[in-house]
């Protein structure tokens, strides 16, 4: 019994140091950034209408949205390019708050209908915004900058992201007064775009008579890797 115990503790300590062999490691996170510019814009609009009756607001809402998506039709939005985003009818309530014991009574009705559209010519977005409120869009919920193809420029920010980790494991290889050795692992830990504001161009001022000013967008990545330590 002394003697499996024996080696037993001899294995635990030879599997210990093996282990502490096998983890001379270096680990860093290396971060990666892109500018680019857009080149595809996404809006959130829409049309807001009440009436007395149900039927009728709906009827005023749907003639609005018809009017924006032939107007958007006409200046060369695609039909992929229209989406209903929300569509909804509501009454609208009196006296459902009082003191008073009347009950709560319909007093009309509200419709709503919301359209995302991208617009993949950034040159008329400002043209394109006008023209909807004139055809009757009264709600916007926004407007969102974006790229048609933004696989290239994420492939990009990885790479970038890569260099830079390599670059963070070769200076700190060299603080330690060790070699740096290869790769053992690679894993991506998050990637993300956002919008960096730019100061409005003589371009973006053009844009119609709504002005618009694209910008700029930053493509991040982020990676984490491990290098062996030669010696």
């Amino acid at each position: 019994m002394r003697k499996t115990i024996g080696a037993i503790v001899i294995w635990a300590c030879l599997a210990g140091t093996a282990w502490a062999q096998e983890t001379r490691v270096i680990t860093v996170t290396g971060e990666g950034r892109i500018e680019a510019v857009p080149d595809m814009a996404t809006i959130s609009l829409g049309v807001t209408h009440e009436a007395a009756q149900a039927d009728a607001a709906m009827a005023l809402t749907s003639a609005a949205v018809r009017a924006v998506i032939d107007r958007l039709t006409g200046a060369g939005i695609a039909a992929r390019d229209m989406q209903t985003s929300g569509l909804s009818l509501q009454p609208l309530w009196e006296n459902r708050v009082s003191s008073s014991d009347a009950p709560p009574r319909i007093a009309g009705f509200v419709a709503r209908n919301g359209v995302t559209v991208r617009v993949r010519d950034l040159t008329g977005l400002g043209g394109i915004l006008d023209m909807v409120v004139q055809d009757g869009a009264n709600t916007f919920n926004g407007l969102q900058f974006g790229l048609q193809a933004p696989d290239p420029v994420e492939a990009e920010a990885r790479a970038a992201a890569v260099r830079d980790a390599m670059a963070r494991a070769a200076q700190l290889a060299q603080a330690a007064g060790v070699t740096l050795g290869p790769v053992q692992s690679i894993s991506q830990q998050g990637q993300g775009r956002g919008p960096v504001m730019m100061e409005m161009s003589a371009a973006s001022r053009s844009m119609g008579d709504v002005p618009v000013a694209p910008g700029e967008l930053s493509i991040d990545a982020q990676v984490s890797m491990v290098f062996a330590i030669a010696d």
